[in-house]
């Protein structure tokens, strides 16, 4: 009666405004809105109940990302404003990640603007110039997409929080912190729509295949809501690797209809348990479909470096001129110059392209992810340090290697013999680069490395950093020492060679100042877990003079009058 009433009193006013103004509408008009609506509710309704009985996700209207609004640049909230937002921190043991994440089309901030700013509270954020508030420079700031830069900020004192604000203008809320050492950090969606999962915290062994019903993968916008999350089962697991099968909701985009631009993120669990590792790991890579794929390149080459800018004009111009067509370049926290070398190389028509890989102790798992971008484009991959060289004793090409050995299917795999170099008498670096300079190495050589065909590597992406497992069917081959070796300038001068070991990169491979595996061929010999010089440091690992590199270097590369190299000027 009520309802009546009022809708009587409504159709009323319409009458008197029909006398007064302009903006009226006729009585059919009015109920043919009315019943436009009331289909339009009931479509909607009827949409959303549909979508609760969908087999792969039951999503929620809401979004519940746990992202936190910045106050506005210049201290005043402006609801008008797209708001600049820490997404994730990752606190590192040396260091921490603060990952912005910027509006659409919002310029992003240089390394000048910003500062790493250390509370010892969340709320000290509201106090620009609290006396409890530390800012210190970043040690680096990367764009690593046009919406999201990599802020890297010195270590945290024990008792502070880390945030990040911007140079005289304002700061930004603390975001949500998370451990190094229990995180899904990276993902990619794979050609066979599987999602590849890169982990840290379930401690699994090297080289070991585990079961994989007993893990899951979990997909959500909030991954502390097991009610808007979806499930999916995981098809390999081994290493830092967890491969699962991609939930079709995920693979069509159909997540976006709900959330907007805001990406869904992926984590993994153990099958039993609800808590999972905190996640950061989107998989927004979508890898081209198809193993089949017509490759650009013959021969490339992937790598992980730290802080050996010095050293990659060298390592370039040299593996270009044997055949290499395109480098994948994976910087793990360098603060040196590379990216400016880098610039310049492909300034000079060099296919180089580098890759922020903030990821501590995880070469295995960036050699792994590697291969997979590389895979659409690359017949062969070599994985090979900035201080390794391959070197052709016959005179021949990387490709005549790569085509005579391409003549059988079932070879996939080219293996070359590593041989060591030591000091060689020097105790500054060598002005004219690594393979001129060092020429007395070891006797025997120490392990190999591998040139492999991404595609008919093993599903696990297992890896020694210097093979993978590869497919059932498929294997390697063993190259003569007289067709392909490698150099590997492993004993450089002490100032070299101290910056190297200082972090080692391999997951799996000890730090050399702590005292256990001692007697493993990744620490050096004779040398203990001392950081002090040996006296008889430059006679070491000297054992058999080789030159052969050497004069090939000065015959191919020295200019006739000054004898100098093309890199030599950028070596310091």
């Amino acid at each position: 009666m009520v309802a009546a009433t009022a809708l009587v009193g409504g159709l009323s006013s319409l009458k008197d405004r029909k006398k007064h103004s302009c903006l009226w509408l006729p009585r059919n008009t009015f109920f043919f809105f009315t019943l436009v609506l009331v289909f339009l509710s009931g479509f909607t309704f009827f949409h959303f109940f549909s979508l609760k009985r969908d087999e792969y996700f039951r999503p929620k209207l809401k979004s519940t990302l746990h992202i936190f609004p910045m106050q506005a640049v210049s201290g005043e909230s402006s609801p008008a404003t797209p708001a600049i937002t820490i997404q994730e921190t990752v606190a590192l043991p040396d260091q921490v990640l603060v990952f912005l994440k910027y509006p659409p089309s919002t310029p992003l901030f240089t390394k000048d603007d910003i500062r790493c700013l250390y509370l010892s509270s969340p709320n000290s954020t509201n106090n620009h110039h609290h006396h409890d508030q530390l800012e210190l420079f970043p040690e680096s700031v990367e764009d690593e997409h046009l919406d999201r830069q990599i802020v890297r900020c010195p270590h945290v004192p024990r008792g502070l929080v880390v945030s990040v604000s911007f140079k005289a203008k304002g700061n930004f809320p603390i975001g949500p912190i998370y451990r190094w050492d229990s995180l899904a950090y990276e993902a990619m969606i794979d050609h066979d729509n599987t999602t590849v999962v890169f982990v840290k915290g379930f401690n699994l062994r090297s080289g070991r295949v585990y079961d994989p019903s007993k893990f899951k993968c979990v997909y959500g916008w909030d991954l502390s809501r097991p009610k808007s999350t979806l499930l999916s089962d995981a098809v390999s697991v081994a290493q830092e690797i967890v491969r699962c099968k991609t939930p079709r909701s995920i693979l069509t985009g159909s997540h976006k209809n709900w959330h907007g631009n805001v990406s869904i993120k992926v984590s993994v669990r153990l099958v039993g348990r609800r808590k999972m590792l905190n996640s950061i790991a989107r998989p927004e890579t979508r890898l081209k479909p198809g193993p089949k794929v017509e490759k650009r390149h013959q021969m490339c080459i992937c790598t992980m470096l730290r802080n050996q800018a010095r050293f990659l004009r060298e390592w370039v111009m040299y593996h270009a001129h044997i055949g290499v067509e395109q480098w994948f370049i994976y910087d793990n926290n360098s603060v040196d110059d590379v990216k400016d070398v880098i610039q310049s190389l492909i300034d000079d028509s060099y296919n180089v392209s580098r890759h922020v890989w903030p990821w501590i102790k995880s070469q295995e798992a960036g050699f792994a992810h590697c291969a997979l971008r590389a895979r659409d484009s690359c017949e062969w991959v070599g994985f090979i340090d900035v201080d390794e060289f391959f070197h052709l004793p016959s005179g021949l090409s990387l490709h005549d290697v790569l085509k005579n050995q391409s003549k059988s299917k079932e070879i996939v795999e080219l293996r070359a013999s590593c041989h060591n170099f030591g000091p060689s008498g020097l105790r500054k670096v060598p002005m004219e680069g690594v393979t001129v300079g060092y020429t007395c190495r070891m006797k025997s050589p120490e392990r190999h490395k591998s040139i492999v065909k991404p595609e008919a590597l093993n599903d696990t992406l297992i890896n020694m950093v210097h093979h993978f497992h590869l497919k059932a069917g498929l294997r390697p081959a063993n190259l003569g020492k007289n067709m392909l070796v490698i150099n590997h300038y492993k004993y450089q001068v002490w100032e070299v060679f101290k910056q190297k070991f200082d972090m080692r990169v391999a997951t799996y491979v000890s730090d050399w100042k702590q005292k256990r595996n001692g007697r493993s061929k990744d620490r050096t010999p004779g040398l203990g877990t001392s950081t002090v010089e040996p006296p008889d440091w430059t006679s070491r690992f000297c054992q058999v003079k080789d030159t052969g590199l050497r004069d090939r270097i000065i015959d191919t590369f020295a200019e006739t009058r000054t004898g100098m190299l093309p890199w030599q000027k950028n070596i310091s």
